[in-house]
Formats: structure tokens, C-alpha cells, sequence
């Protein structure tokens, strides 16, 4: 491919930092485009775009990726990747087939039926078993703090992993066709809820996650991503959340690494076999 390169966006906030930072390197050679899930007909597409940009969880979201990889388009990450990562059961059966140190998860149809339950409770994290905005994320240690989630959340799917004693930070891994990027942010299952952001040097992370975060994409076919990471009193590491497309925000060089993806995949896309 030579010339100008068109980049589609799919996405309701194309003023996502991250995304706006990419936009603003792409278009000095090359055009992008901006598709609202919610709003865009793959048959209004009269000039369709070299190359996609999942950033949307969304079922019209998916089912406008799905419809435009039919046609042949190139999208980055792929609408059955990024459904995978939205089904937190899947999720884990993936992990364990890949045998990466995911925390063991178990399905339950409702939040009250796992209530109902007469098994004894120990600490357990209780998440939505469908990853979406504002979901059910929570650490339940009694019988009485299960009941009153499941008094809010009675009908909910959802699944649960047993806690994992940890110094209470999650290591944000967030990978770009190979390249990662790290942070640490206080967890929101510790006391005092969610912290804030911290900067994270590369040379900073444990021996072997960097290798673990890059074979975690080869595993769901991913090419940009975040795995949620804790240290767990044992020596860790252990994978708590694997997310399609996360925001990324604040990490130099991270719209950078996303224009070149796009840009490689378009190559790719028309490069002769």
C-alpha cells in the first residue's frame, strides 16, 4: 500500500485521549474516520477504511466489526476477541487452556442463587460474569456482606475467584502489538477503595511479567490490551482481568505504538501473499 492510509475508528468517544493522540499523528499523512456504533450502517459506508479500531464493547459495536470483517476489512482488536474478553467464564477457560496463572473462577447463574448457597464463605471477590461499564466488582467476607450485595444484584450472572492475599496494588499491564506499558493503581477491592494512577518504569515490574503480559495476546489473539495483575504473598504473579482495548491513558508512547499497528495492519491487509 502506498499513499494515504484511512483509519475508521469505532467508537462514541473519538476524543478519548488515547485515541486523540493517535488521530492527531495519523493525520499528517493520512485520514481518519470516526464510526459511532450505536449510530453507523455498514451500508453507509461508501469509502470504507483501510483498517478498524475497536474501541467499543457495545452489541452494535461488535456487530458492526463483525459485518465489516465479513467484507474483508482488517479490524484491530477483532470483534470475537473482544467478545471473549467481555465473558469473564470464557475468560478463564481460555487462561487455564493457555495455562497462565489466572485466578480460578467459578460461574454461578445469579447472585442470589450463589446467596442460596450453604457452603462455607470464605473471602471471595463476586464480578459480573459479562465485563461492561459499571458492572459488579466487589470483595465479599460474610454470609451477611453476601446477602446485602445480592439484596442490589439479586438476578445478576455473575462469577467468583477466591481473594488472594496481596499489598492491596493492581499492576495495570497494557500491551500494543508487543509493547507494554505498566502502572500500578491501588485496588478497589482494598481498604480505602481505588487509588490513583502511578507512573511504573518498564525496568520496574518483576522479573517475567512483561513475557507474561505479551503471551496473554498471543492466547486471546489480541493486539491491544490490559491485564490486571497482583503480586500475591506467595510470589505471584496472578492474572485477575484481561480487557480488549482499555484506555491507556498517560502512557508515552502509547499513541505512537497504536498508529503503527494501524498503519502495519492496512499493510497487511493488501500485501500480496
Amino acid at each position: 500500500m502506498s499513499g494515504t492510509t484511512t483509519v475508521g475508528l469505532i467508537t462514541p468517544e473519538p476524543d478519548h485521549p488515547l485515541l486523540a493522540a493517535t488521530t492527531e499523528l495519523l493525520r499528517r499523512e493520512h485520514r481518519v474516520v470516526a464510526l459511532h456504533p450505536e449510530t453507523t450502517r455498514p451500508d453507509s459506508l461508501d469509502r470504507p477504511a483501510d483498517v478498524y479500531l475497536l474501541k467499543s464493547r457495545t452489541p452494535r459495536a461488535l456487530s458492526l466489526a463483525r459485518e465489516l470483517e465479513s467484507r474483508g476489512a482488517p479490524v484491530v482488536n477483532s470483534a470475537a476477541a473482544t467478545a471473549l474478553c467481555q465473558d469473564r467464564t470464557a475468560m478463564a477457560e481460555r487462561a487455564r487452556e493457555a495455562r497462565l496463572p489466572f485466578s480460578a473462577t467459578r460461574t454461578h447463574a445469579s447472585l442470589a442463587e450463589l446467596a442460596a448457597g450453604a457452603e462455607p464463605l470464605a473471602p471471595l471477590v463476586v464480578k459480573s460474569r459479562h465485563s461492561r461499564r459499571h458492572d459488579l466488582v466487589a470483595r465479599v467476607d460474610s454470609r451477611r456482606g453476601l446477602a446485602e450485595l445480592a439484596a442490589a444484584w439479586a438476578d445478576e450472572p455473575v462469577v467468583t475467584q477466591e481473594f488472594a492475599a496481596n499489598n492491596g496494588d493492581d499492576h495495570k499491564l497494557w500491551v500494543i502489538a508487543g509493547t507494554v506499558f505498566a502502572a500500578l493503581r491501588r485496588s478497589e477491592l482494598s481498604p480505602g477503595g481505588r487509588g490513583p494512577t502511578r507512573p511504573l518504569k518498564f525496568g520496574q515490574l518483576p522479573s517475567g511479567w512483561a513475557e507474561l503480559a505479551v503471551q496473554v495476546g498471543e492466547a486471546f489473539d489480541l493486539d491491544v490490551y490490559g491485564v490486571d495483575v497482583i503480586a500475591t504473598r506467595e510470589g505471584g504473579p496472578l492474572i485477575v482481568d484481561i480487557n480488549a482495548f482499555p484506555g491507556i491513558r498517560g502512557q508515552a508512547g502509547a499513541p505512537e505504538a497504536l498508529a503503527a499497528l494501524a498503519l502495519s495492519r492496512a499493510h497487511e491487509a493488501v500485501a500480496p501473499a
